[in-house]
């Protein structure tokens, strides 16, 4: 991946969404110090945003929001991208249905990778907004575009808009920015009261009927229309 030292400030209305989108991820504690981050596809263009790497949240504007293509080479700002960054132009370039991409190490979310062990469909709101369990992706190290592959393979059979990477932490994908933003959220909500629930017991499984009568609704019906 390329740098450039200019800031010609192009789609600042995608980096100002963006960079206001990782709040939620420090209002949720999702993250802690400068990791994580949200990416956003452009679109229209063969082209994403990304959070600066090392970039601190309280300081993030969109000037901490790099333009990059989908080679992940940078093509406008002045941060360097993500060390993700090659993650999520993988996965921008082989699901063209993804328009945002979040990455945290959300401590309950991340335990479970730490275990290489999916979150098992046990609660409706994992039916709503999973579709089944929450799947566990590959081992892979930081730098190229191995995790993009373990994402997108690992998410190629599951409804799940959520991948725990074994020994790392959680990646989500959505239709645009917002909603991969919602997935990394519940993905943490859902991985603390599992991991409650099996203090107490054995969970009780769903019956798969009703986790795809849960999720239809949930898709299809549920919400303003």
């Amino acid at each position: 991946m390329t740098d450039t030292p200019t800031e010609r400030g192009t789609h600042r209305e995608l980096r100002e969404h963006v960079a206001a989108l990782h709040a939620e991820l420090t209002r949720y504690a999702l993250v802690t110090w400068t990791a994580g981050n949200v990416s956003a596809r452009v679109p229209g263009a063969e082209l994403f945003v990304i959070k600066g790497s090392g970039v601190s949240y309280d300081e993030l504007t969109w000037e901490g929001i790099t333009v990059c293509d989908l080679d992940g080479n940078v093509v406008d700002g002045v941060k360097a991208p993500s060390s993700d960054t090659a993650a999520h132009a993988y996965v921008y370039r082989n699901r063209p249905d993804v328009g945002g991409q979040v990455h945290t190490h959300s401590p309950y979310a991340a335990a479970w990778a730490a275990r290489g062990e999916e979150i098992p469909c046990v609660l409706t709101a994992m039916a709503d907004e999973f579709g089944g369990p929450v799947p566990v992706g590959p081992f892979a190290l930081i730098g190229d575009d191995s995790i993009g592959q373990g994402v997108v393979a690992t998410l190629e059979d599951s409804r799940s808009p959520a991948v725990l990477m074994q020994n790392h932490g959680v990646f989500t994908i959505g239709r645009d920015a917002k909603a991969a933003v919602k997935a990394a959220v519940m993905t943490e909500d859902v991985a603390r009261t599992v991991h409650l629930s099996r203090q107490l017991g054995e969970p009780i499984p769903i019956a798969q009927a009703d986790i795809d009568s849960l999720y239809a609704r949930y898709q299809n019906v549920y919400g303003q229309r």
